[in-house]
């Protein structure tokens, strides 16, 4: 079990819909964790796809509170040079992320960061945040329009959003919504056919 796969992140997303692999579902720990950590490489200016996830799939992120702490925290994280976070999507019981790597903290200590500045707010809401986290680098010729699309439309194929509704846990950074909201419909609400693809 490794915690980064080598594949094209398109290939990985075949198929898949909430992308948390079996293997982080629930709280397990042990050889897992030290699993998740084999192979992990911070690379300053490598782009990473993230999955943080919340123990016992409780759901919380998408209450206002953990919301905007969540969202404050990115800002910060960016405005130390920490992090270039292109999007984020909250879904209720994990967090999707598609970031750029500053080169002041590896990876592990960035998202270590992250949870330590929201664990309180996330306890305020009766949860923790699971250990570990799921990566996967991005290829730097890779297409970044499918993930976008991926992770926008996440709520809507789940079911946590409603046709002709705006999920309320999506985050872009100005000049990739500038560039993205142009693939959208009306509203900003994601085109019919992505949500009538096949998963």
């Amino acid at each position: 079990m490794r915690g980064r796969s080598d594949r094209p992140l398109a290939g990985f997303l075949r198929g898949r819909f909430s992308c948390i692999p079996d293997r982080m579902r629930g709280n397990r720990k042990g050889r897992g964790y030290a699993a998740l950590r084999r192979g992990r490489v911070s690379l300053a200016g490598a782009t990473y796809f993230l999955t943080l996830c919340i123990a016992k799939r409780w759901p919380c992120l998408d209450r206002a509170p953990v919301l905007a702490s969540l969202f404050v925290e990115l800002g910060k994280l960016e405005g130390d040079a920490t992090w270039r976070c292109r999007c984020a999507m909250a879904m209720p019981d994990h967090l999707h992320l598609l970031v750029e790597l500053g080169g002041r903290l590896t990876l592990p200590q960035v998202v270590g960061r992250l949870k330590a500045k929201t664990k309180t707010v996330v306890a305020s809401a009766g949860a923790t945040w699971q250990e570990g986290f799921f990566d996967h680098r991005v290829d730097p010729d890779e297409d970044l329009l499918p993930l976008f699309c991926y992770l926008y439309r996440n709520p809507y194929r789940a079911g946590f959003a409603g046709e002709g509704e705006r999920w309320v846990g999506w985050w872009c950074c100005p000049d990739d919504w500038d560039w993205f909201r142009g693939f959208l419909d009306h509203d900003d609400l994601p085109p019919p056919q992505w949500l009538g693809e096949d998963r």
